[in-house]
Parts: C-alpha cells; structure tokens; sequence
C-alpha cells in the first residue's frame, strides 16, 4: 500500500503539493486524475523520493522508498518513457537496471516477452517509437516482479491494440493483489481500467473514492424519454416537477424525476412513451464538471467544454 500522509512540497513561493492524504490499495487499479499544474508528477516524484518533501510523509508498504536496498523489488515505475540512453539496445538497457538491483538475468528476457518486445531485444532504443519505448519502460517496471507499481500516462503512442493491451495488464496486476497507480489525461481510458480515482487539484486533494461513485455524484444525469406526443408530455413533466429540454435529435432529456415516476406519469396521462432511459455521465463529463473549477491554465478559443 501506498500511504500519503500530510504530503506538502514548496518551491519557494509556490505550493505544489499541499497536504496531500490519501492510501492506494492492493488489489485494485487507482487512477490518479487533475489538471496540468495540479502536482500529479510531483506527488509521483516524492513518493519515488526523487523529490524531498516539505513536509509530510509517504510510505509504501510501510516504508519510506529510500530506505530499500533494492527497490524495483518493492516497486516499479514508469515516469518517462524517454528516459533511456538512445544508443543502448533494450534488453542491455534491462539487464542494467536488473544488476543494479540483483535481479537474475533471466528476467530481462521474460518482462521482454510480456511487453512484447522479444524481437526488438538486440534493437536501439533511440530507433524505437514511443509506443515502443512506454513497452521498454513498462518492462523496467515489471523488472522486480514488484508489489507496487506506478506508471504516469502508460498509453502515450500505444496503437490500440497497445492500449488494449496495457488495460488488460494493469486489470490482471491488480487481480493478483499487487497495488497499481495510473496517472493519466485520457478519461476514455481510465473509465475502463481504473477501479478507484484520487482526484487532485493545486496540490490538494479534492475526491478520493470508487470510479462508480464518483460519476454517479456528478450532476450530468437525466432521462431520455421518446413519445407519440414530446409536446403534450412535456407540459405535463413540468408540472410534476421535471426539467425537461426537448433533444436536438427528438425526445425529451428530463432532470427532477426519476424513470419509473416519468413512466407512471405518461401512463396517467395516456400517453404512450416510445423510449425511457436514464443517462449517467461518462468519467469525461464528470471529472469536467468538477475540473471547471480546478484547472489553472485554460485557453481562450475553441471548445471549453
């Protein structure tokens, strides 16, 4: 487990990282979420202890990182997939980090055919691609055969079946009781792999709870209804208390009631309804809802929404 305690980073005048709390636990996949600026990347280094903290503590497993002998055996993970010496083949580039930290040599080749690299093992790595070099990093992760593992936008220059495949990866670390942390901007993404969210914002921290929780809070719920008659079931919605904005592509999107009374409503008034069903948001319209009020740097053309 992951343990954030009280974590606070300042460099100078400016607060990265404000008394952060939250734990990660094993045996699921958290996602961790927040605007540009909010201190993800910070939050990731100080757990990593690449960054000292201001105040505060993290602990993983019970301890602090610096504190192990051979840490890829506690913990892996991927920051940049482009910190790697482009002129060094992969499986050397493996082998390195796997003697640095008294792994056998065998498993260079193993993590290389579980990322599917096998055939690029004796390539360059500055010949790879980026979907390429995230797989390298993803293998140097998986060197110790860790317990906790941490990776910051995993799927950067994945083709899809690249993402398919680190959706199904992390799901299956996790299904073996292993802690796995993803920090990412692909909502679509973390909607199908991440079971729990730690949300962030200017360095604080705003939600910390299950993924299904977590969008059936957002206000971007209603009901679609289709009718013979939008109209008359319109007037009559409103005056049971519903909001109700007629669709561009016809039907009625209805706030204020729930489907069974809507349907209950239609029927008393004889109305026969074509369609009723309700709409939850998706992640992406959840976290925007709440990310309207957290993000610090926002452009001033183009779609804001």
């Amino acid at each position: 487990m992951i343990e954030v305690r009280q974590l606070t980073k300042r460099y100078r005048d400016k607060v990265a990282v404000d008394q952060l709390n939250f734990a990660v636990r094993p045996g699921r996949v958290t996602g961790f979420l927040g605007p540009n600026g909010a201190g993800k990347s910070t939050t990731l280094r100080l757990i990593l202890g690449l960054e000292a903290p201001t105040g505060g503590e993290v602990l993983v497993g019970g301890r602090r990182y610096d504190s192990f002998s051979v840490p890829l055996r506690h913990v892996g993970a991927l920051l940049d997939a482009n910190a790697v010496h482009p002129g060094r083949r992969a499986a050397d580039h493996l082998l390195l980090i796997a003697q640095s930290n008294c792994i056998p040599r065998s498993r260079v080749n193993e993590v290389l055919t579980m990322v599917g690299l096998s055939d690029a093992a004796r390539q360059r790595v500055g010949t790879f691609s980026l979907g390429m070099k995230q797989r390298l990093g993803i293998a140097a992760a998986l060197l110790g055969d860790p317990a906790v593992l941490m990776f910051d936008e995993p799927v950067n220059g994945l083709d899809p079946e690249g993402i398919h495949w680190v959706r199904g990866l992390f799901k299956s670390l996790a299904n073996q009781g292993r802690t796995v942390f993803v920090s990412s901007h692909l909502m679509s993404e973390m909607a199908l792999t991440a079971d729990h969210l730690v949300v962030i914002g200017n360095g604080r921290l705003i939600r910390d709870t299950p993924l299904v929780s977590f969008v059936r809070q957002s206000a971007r719920a209603d009901v679609l209804v289709r009718s013979a008659d939008d109209g008359t079931l319109a007037g009559t919605l409103a005056k049971a208390g519903a909001v109700v904005i007629p669709e561009p592509a016809g039907g009625l999107a209805v706030t204020g009631l729930d489907a069974d009374t809507i349907g209950e409503v239609a029927a008393a008034h004889h109305i026969p309804v074509r369609e009723l069903s309700t709409r939850q948001a998706s992640l992406e319209e959840a976290y925007m809802e709440l990310a309207d009020s957290l993000t610090q740097f926002r452009g001033t053309g183009g779609d804001q929404s």
